[in-house]
């Protein structure tokens, strides 16, 4: 039994397919992100990117999954990158939230989460956050299939 079969978001999966062996085609793809740094402990919501934003807030691991993150999802928003399984102090990413909502002003939160149980802890923190802020905005949220196909795209708050 291999320590990876506990969890259901450490279950392997091979995605390999034969296509992918004998296409060999390159395209390259523009980013769409504007500003550093990303990762949620590090960002500072009094940076004029998020003043008055519509902003992503995205687990780690979509951007992975998800092929057309930047030009579907990105493009026109700030970004902001957190792993609710894996990163430290997940209260201070509440606050960190709070601030975006009631100091920056933003205008929507987008969260995108994998499919995965642990991922679903990034949005209950959007939604605990806003609920907590003064100021009120609309709280989106898209669920990532680990092969790369949105599974669900809802308002949490609206």
């Amino acid at each position: 039994m291999s320590n990876f079969e506990g969890c259901p978001g450490s279950k392997m999966h091979d995605f390999k397919k034969k296509d992918d062996q004998e296409n060999g085609l390159t395209i390259k793809v523009a980013s769409q992100l504007k500003h550093w740094p990303i990762q949620l402990h590090l960002v500072s919501p009094a940076a004029s990117y998020y003043q008055g934003a519509d902003v992503l807030l995205s687990a780690d691991c979509v951007a992975y999954a998800l092929g057309s993150l930047h030009s579907d999802y990105l493009k026109g928003k700030s970004l902001a990158i957190a792993c609710p399984k894996l990163d430290e102090s997940q209260n201070a990413y509440v606050e960190k939230i709070k601030s975006l909502v009631d100091d920056a002003k933003i205008n929507t939160l987008t969260v995108m989460i994998m499919q995965v149980p642990c991922c679903m802890g990034l949005l209950e923190l959007a939604k605990k956050a806003a609920a907590e802020a003064k100021r009120k905005v609309p709280v989106k949220y898209l669920v990532v299939g680990i092969q790369g196909e949105i599974l669900k795209d809802e308002w949490a708050i609206n």
